[in-house]
């Protein structure tokens, strides 16, 4: 992938929600609710401090994660739809 996220920012991938309910009833597109859970595809180098050092980050490539409902913005890159956003954006990190 051509694309490097820029300060404290993560490039997600959100991934499917079950199409399915417990009971087994089939949910249609239309009524899915949006992904709230993602693999971290690219990050920033950090945020900067006001006398220039840069804070890791706390999220790696590869982490799955768990953000807000509606956090982020939807970006195309490759053809492919991602969601980049701030790293405090991001709630946390599933199965570390």
């Amino acid at each position: 992938m051509n694309f490097r996220p820029l300060h404290d920012r993560v490039l997600v991938e959100s991934l499917e929600s079950e199409e399915k309910t417990a009971g087994g009833i089939i949910i249609p597109d239309t009524a899915k609710e949006k992904p709230q859970e993602g693999k971290v595809i690219a990050v920033g180098p950090g945020a900067k401090t006001e006398d220039g050092k840069i804070i890791p980050m706390d999220v790696k490539v590869g982490d799955r994660v768990l953000f807000g409902k509606w956090s982020g913005t939807e970006v195309k890159v490759n053809g492919k739809e991602y969601s980049i956003m701030k790293e405090s954006d991001i709630m946390g990190v599933v199965g570390k």
